[in-house]
């Protein structure tokens, strides 16, 4: 009898043990389907075929692409660079902020189905089983999916963008000082008029529509003119700081430092009137510094950054009093996303690179648009303001071969279709300038294709030129995203769907068209530079978009009550 039970016991201890290595079995294989299939590539030790797509600096190099990482658009302003002798960003880097930008969306999964869907805005989408055949080629193409493959990850569309404002808006809010100042009391007053701005009725329903909330805008707007100090450091030695870069492709950021230390409305000498602080540099002289003044890398140049931020951080108190928060900086090179990612960790940054996978902050940070200038002293040379009625092409593009995308575009639409102008680089001449604007103004959609970073000059020139913009950049925030409904007026193509760009086109009505092409009448007022700045400029519009960063990411004192509507 006590053998039985001495079997049945040790029966019993046989089954735990298997029951437990079962569970750890399982354990293990569920731990590698993790890694097979995440929701991202960045993790995966397998291959994987359900992959979206991001744009990144590296990967495979279609059509024998020349992997050189240079300036965006740079012949555009005859300069010659030798970024590819640099390290670019760090893909792994790149994924992990896009991947922290998906997890505050709350979402089961972001990115793109493995067929691909073709986003043109509200209401409006195709689904594709597989790419098109090209006919009459006889190239040897890489298939398109496979080369976003990889080159790096997965595209988050203009709608879950949006989805990411509304969260960001609600949880970025800066650090709470140990004491309230009159300032942070003026700023909190601001966010409660702006939330519960009266209506507004004396503009079109159109022109509103233009706005993510038009009312809300105006009050803003209204608060920022009558409120918005600037304390703007006088620290910094030329050429880097206090001499702005005004032409070329870069010029935004130098006539936003030319118009703010001669501007005599927002500026204060007082820094403790101030309610953010306006770092003024030029990231392009920055760059322009390398293999020059002792710089020999850009973790020189950033060092440079650094030992600036030290100084005034010595000399005043108020950036430790919020780490920088209150801080601003506007800047247009392709290297300064990278240059200012740790330095200015909690600064408003207003950038033209505003790549959302490259560490762009939407509810923070402040999309600067591309407006290339060709005259320092005239700002709107050479800008038509009187479009061509007749649209007789349907889509146009010329640039040069930049980066992955514009290979493949042509791949596919140069000389495919008579209504389709899709070609590379025009002559550089007179003729061949006025030739490019004639084709753009006589175009219903101009083509912004990425060149090797997100951006490009040519969506804001679609809107001088009532040209309807079609975004080919994945992950680009276009400018003023916060205040604008950008879909309103553009489409957005995502890099996969080149193939089928064509029938996208073709899909928008009519009535659609026409609405957009009106309201892109409309938005110009709003990207013009003015030697003298005027009112809803873009001078003021960036400074606008840094006062409402600020605004909104004031911390909410006790006392201040619920606003009555959004």
């Amino acid at each position: 009898m006590e053998n039985g039970l001495l079997f049945r016991r040790l029966h019993h201890l046989h089954i735990k043990k298997l029951i437990f290595s079962i569970g750890i079995l399982a354990a293990v294989l569920s731990l590698l389907h993790l890694f097979a299939f995440p929701y991202g590539n960045y993790l995966s030790i397998f291959p994987h075929d359900n992959v979206g797509s991001i744009s990144s600096t590296n990967g495979s190099k279609p059509f024998s692409v020349n992997p050189k990482l240079t300036d965006s658009d740079s012949n555009l302003d005859q300069k010659i660079d030798s970024d590819h002798n640099l390290p670019s960003d760090d893909v792994g880097q790149l994924d992990d902020d896009l991947e922290m930008e998906e997890s505050n969306l709350n979402l089961v999964s972001i990115f793109e189905p493995e067929k691909p869907v073709l986003v043109l805005g509200k209401n409006l989408s195709l689904v594709h089983d597989k790419e098109p055949k090209i006919e009459g080629s006889d190239i040897s193409v890489t298939p398109i999916s496979s080369v976003l493959r990889k080159r790096g990850g997965k595209a988050m569309s203009i709608t879950q963008m949006n989805s990411l404002l509304l969260v960001n808006s609600a949880n970025k809010k800066l650090k709470r000082p140990r004491l309230s100042s009159q300032r942070d009391r003026e700023l909190q007053d601001a966010k409660f008029q702006i939330l519960n701005a009266p209506i507004q009725r004396s503009i079109s329903p159109v022109h509103a529509s233009l706005f993510r909330n038009f009312s809300m805008f105006v009050r803003s707007y209204e608060l920022m003119e009558n409120k918005f100090k600037v304390y703007i450091y006088r620290e910094g030695e030329k050429p880097i700081f206090h001499e702005p870069y005004t032409r070329g492709i870069y010029a935004s950021e130098g006539w936003f430092m030319k118009l703010m230390e001669r501007n005599k409305q927002f500026a204060v000498k007082d820094p403790k009137k101030a309610h953010m602080f306006y770092l003024p540099f030029s990231s392009v002289k920055l760059r322009n510094a390398l293999n020059g003044s002792g710089f020999r890398s850009q973790k020189d140049l950033e060092n440079h950054l650094k030992k600036y931020v030290d100084i005034i951080a010595t000399k005043y108190r108020f950036w430790n009093k919020r780490g920088g928060a209150d801080h601003f900086l506007v800047a247009c090179h392709d290297w300064a996303p990278r240059s200012t990612r740790k330095i200015f960790e909690n600064c408003t940054r207003a950038l033209c690179n505003s790549n959302i996978a490259g560490g762009f902050k939407i509810g923070k940070d402040i999309s600067l648009p591309v407006t290339y200038i060709r005259s320092s002293e005239n700002p709107l040379k050479d800008i038509e303001k009187n479009p061509s009625p007749n649209k007789t092409i349907l889509a146009f593009f010329a640039g040069g071969m930049h980066g992955y995308v514009r290979p493949i575009l042509l791949h596919y639409w140069q000389n495919k279709k008579p209504d389709m102008k899709i070609v590379g680089p025009m002559p550089r001449d007179i003729e061949g300038k006025a030739k490019y604007r004639e084709f753009m103004k006589a175009s219903k959609y101009c083509i912004c294709a990425k060149g090797y970073e997100v951006h490009t000059p040519r969506v804001v020139e679609s809107i001088y030129y009532e040209c309807v913009p079609v975004i080919i950049s994945d992950n680009y925030v276009p400018p003023f995203f916060e205040i604008f409904d950008w879909e309103s007026f553009a489409l957005f193509v995502l890099e996969k769907d080149i193939p089928n760009l064509r029938e996208i086109l073709l899909s928008v009505s009519e009535d659609r068209y026409a609405m957009m092409k009106r309201r892109l009448k409309m938005v110009q007022r709003y990207f013009f530079w003015h030697k003298i700045p005027e009112k809803y400029d873009l001078f003021h519009m960036i400074l606008h978009s840094v006062w409402y960063s600020r605004v909104f990411r004031v911390l909410k004192f006790e006392g201040a009550m619920t606003p009555r509507h959004s």
